[in-house]
């Protein structure tokens, strides 16, 4: 009777650098950027808009990288095909931010891709966007949120990754505004100045009680006026206090006048 051999388990040959054997490497002169310009300097404002709110909610922490406009590489054929796709603000969490990227390489990062997306649309995008883009983000990266916004139409979308894998559509509030699980505020709309421009309207975060969240300048210029309301404060007191003081003192000097004049003994200060 003939014996079955079970043939021992083989792990797939790899490279010294940990690359399997048989997968085609990617190009290792992947591009930056396309030389694309963005659609107009709104877009490029709004882009940095938003990336300095989310490192004003992350300040502090090392866990997280944010980028704009740069390319992301998922695949090796991705990569050889050159199907570029660079969002317009993407948050990665729990990757290690204290050194900076030129693009975003998933096999370098251990698989990990965007947990937050936004694009900032427009006319020549619009398609693309709702479309390829957004079924990337659904099926290859399941980024857990995506949202696209128009300042054309002032219109925000949004969709979050449901148990299926599938985007679900967010509900905007009373305000038209959408919740971010991802960032723990409220995406909407907002009208004023930024960086040198006159007001325009612009996206922006708002905390849970729909207060803004302050950019660092914004944050700065509160500290500030709440140390000069502060320091006001303490002046004011100061100038009660003494008035309070001379009023007692002159009180004090009429009553001692009053009693001279009587004649009476001059009032000893208790000891």
């Amino acid at each position: 009777m003939s014996t079955v051999v079970t043939p021992a388990y083989c792990t797939p040959a790899r490279e010294a650098d940990g690359w399997p054997v048989d997968v085609p490497r990617p190009p290792s002169d992947l591009p930056y950027s396309d030389g694309e310009p963005l659609e107009s300097n709104w877009h490029r404002d709004a882009m940095n808009f938003l990336i300095e709110l989310i490192r004003v909610l992350f300040h502090g922490r090392t866990d997280y990288f944010v980028g704009g406009d740069m390319f992301i590489y998922f695949s090796s054929q991705q990569a050889r095909n050159r199907d570029f796709r660079g969002p317009d603000v993407y948050l990665v969490k729990d990757v290690d931010g204290t050194h900076d990227r030129l693009s975003w390489i998933a096999w370098e990062e251990n698989g990990r891709l965007p947990d937050f997306i936004v694009e900032l649309t427009s006319q020549s995008t619009a398609a693309v966007d709702r479309g390829v883009k957004k079924d990337i983000y659904e099926r290859v990266f399941h980024t857990k949120e995506y949202f696209i916004y128009d300042p054309g139409t002032q219109l925000l979308e949004g969709w979050r990754l449901g148990p299926r894998l599938h985007y679900e559509p967010l509900t905007p509030d009373e305000h038209g505004r959408l919740w971010s699980q991802e960032l723990g505020v409220w995406l909407g709309t907002w009208r004023g100045p930024f960086n040198d421009h006159l007001e325009r309207v612009w996206l922006r975060f708002f905390k849970e009680d729909g207060t803004l969240v302050p950019l660092f300048a914004e944050r700065e210029r509160l500290a500030m006026h709440k140390e000069k309301h502060r320091a006001e404060s303490e002046k004011q007191r100061a100038e009660s206090e003494k008035h309070r003081a001379d009023t007692l003192q002159a009180e004090l000097e009429r009553l001692k006048a009053l009693l001279a004049e009587k004649g009476a003994p001059a009032v000893k200060p208790a000891e």
